[in-house]
């Protein structure tokens, strides 16, 4: 049976896709022969998230590749690189932590060039895919800061992280697509969502030279305990949010001296 845009469109609506119409439209360009778009369709209706069926995901404005288990970049990140690049010096040294599938680390290559960009990630799957996305930077297997080159120390001009930040509790409230999806190392953030951030700002003064920036991205709840964190380890806080992508981003600055 040929699948026509208005069968995948009411297949998609069936099982509650509330953007049928423009999901339909990205099967139906993305797959090559009709054997593969009804392949993608029932990955779909199976409850595969749409980035892992495409495979890829958009992030300002490129195509970022997403592995079947690898964690979708949101749109609300966007906010984390717009700061990000504002912040940045020329010839920045940038790191990004919990890189997932590199998408945060390949806009701010591409958007701050020329820069040194190393990138970590805990996740073998997640390393895989970002060294797919990230063509002008090396990308690093490890936990947090462990697998950075030691001449980095003091020298990091921007430090980002999209570290879990779910409560543990939380992931079972979560949309299956994430929750039954995604790797769990992506998304649990421990039992108030913040072990992560607590972990990345108790060394980030190691890293970052003076006048350096770490952002982190956090929740419009969890921004006071994540700028707590800030300042308890030496960094001037401050919270940025951005209504049109419902996001939160604490910055914090490593002072002089």
């Amino acid at each position: 049976m040929t699948l026509t845009r208005t069968t995948i469109i009411t297949k998609l609506r069936a099982v509650g896709c509330v953007f049928a119409e423009d999901e339909a439209e990205l099967l139906l360009t993305t797959a090559k022969t009709p054997a593969e778009l009804a392949t993608m369709l029932q990955q779909r209706i199976d409850g595969l998230p749409l980035e892992h069926v495409l495979g890829w995901a958009s992030f300002r404005g490129r195509h970022i590749t997403v592995d079947p288990g690898v964690f979708v970049p949101r749109r609300r990140t966007e906010h984390l690189v717009e700061l990000a690049v504002a912040l940045a010096p020329p010839h920045p040294v940038i790191v990004d932590l919990c890189c997932g599938s590199g998408a945060v680390a390949a806009a701010l290559a591409t958007e701050l060039d020329p820069a040194e960009l190393h990138a970590t990630d805990i996740d073998p799957a997640a390393v895989a895919c970002a060294r797919r996305n990230i063509t002008r930077g090396e990308v690093h297997q490890g936990d947090l800061y462990t697998p950075l080159p030691p001449h980095l120390r003091g020298q990091v001009d921007l430090l980002v992280a999209n570290a879990p930040y779910v409560p543990t509790d939380a992931i079972g409230l979560m949309p299956p697509e994430a929750r039954l999806h995604e790797p769990r190392v992506a998304l649990d953030g421990g039992a108030d969502g913040l072990d992560l951030h607590r972990r990345v700002t108790a060394e980030a003064t190691h890293w970052l030279t003076a006048g350096g920036h770490l952002l982190i991205e956090t929740s419009r709840t969890q921004a006071a305990g994540t700028a707590e964190a800030f300042t308890r380890n030496g960094l001037r806080a401050r919270v940025s949010t951005s209504d049109e992508l419902d996001a939160t981003v604490v910055i914090g600055t490593k002072t002089a001296g």
